[in-house]
């Protein structure tokens, strides 16, 4: 009987090694936390689209307007020389003033975008990222009145460089 219980011990002692074993390799490493995502406020994501759209639109406007602002520097130079018809003078005008009426038109559009983070609570910390904006917008129109059309394109990159910097640091 002992020589049973000994063999009984033996095959316990064994089981209870190999179910420890069981046991230590059933344990699985501590789950991390989900990890929580904030959603910035609607004002945020929304004034965010417009400072991309702005961006793309002053971006896509300096990129065309370089070479017409070129074309209408050249142009001048005839047109005071009168070496134009009334027919191109009068084309030399309009294209001109449509010209201008582009960055009076950019203009508006970014003092509203300057405002409505200057108004807007929750614009308010990113206001230092697109303050600025519309007076580079205005001194880009004032060149172009000037009749320095060229000059008033290097507003507008600084305004894409400005527009940049806030898309950077506003939360999608």
């Amino acid at each position: 009987m002992t020589l049973h219980r000994s063999v009984i011990s033996a095959i316990l002692l064994t089981l209870s090694i190999f179910a420890a074993n069981a046991a230590a390799q059933k344990k699985s490493a501590p789950k991390k936390p989900p990890v929580k995502t904030t959603i910035p406020p609607l004002d945020v994501r929304t004034a965010r689209e417009k400072v991309q759209i702005q961006h793309d639109n002053v971006n896509g406007f300096a990129d065309k307007l370089t070479p017409i602002a070129q074309s209408i520097e050249v142009l001048e130079k005839a047109y005071i020389e009168k070496r134009m018809t009334p027919q191109q003078a009068a084309k030399h005008e309009a294209t001109k003033e449509q010209f201008i009426a582009i960055l009076r038109n950019t203009r508006n559009d970014l003092t509203a975008l300057e405002s409505e983070f200057r108004t807007k609570p929750a614009l308010q910390k990113y206001l230092p990222n697109v303050k600025g904006v519309t007076d580079l917008a205005l001194f880009a129109e004032n060149e172009a009145v000037a009749g320095r059309f060229t000059a008033s394109i290097k507003p507008l990159r600084e305004i894409v460089i400005k527009l940049t910097d806030a898309l950077a640091v506003i939360p999608k």
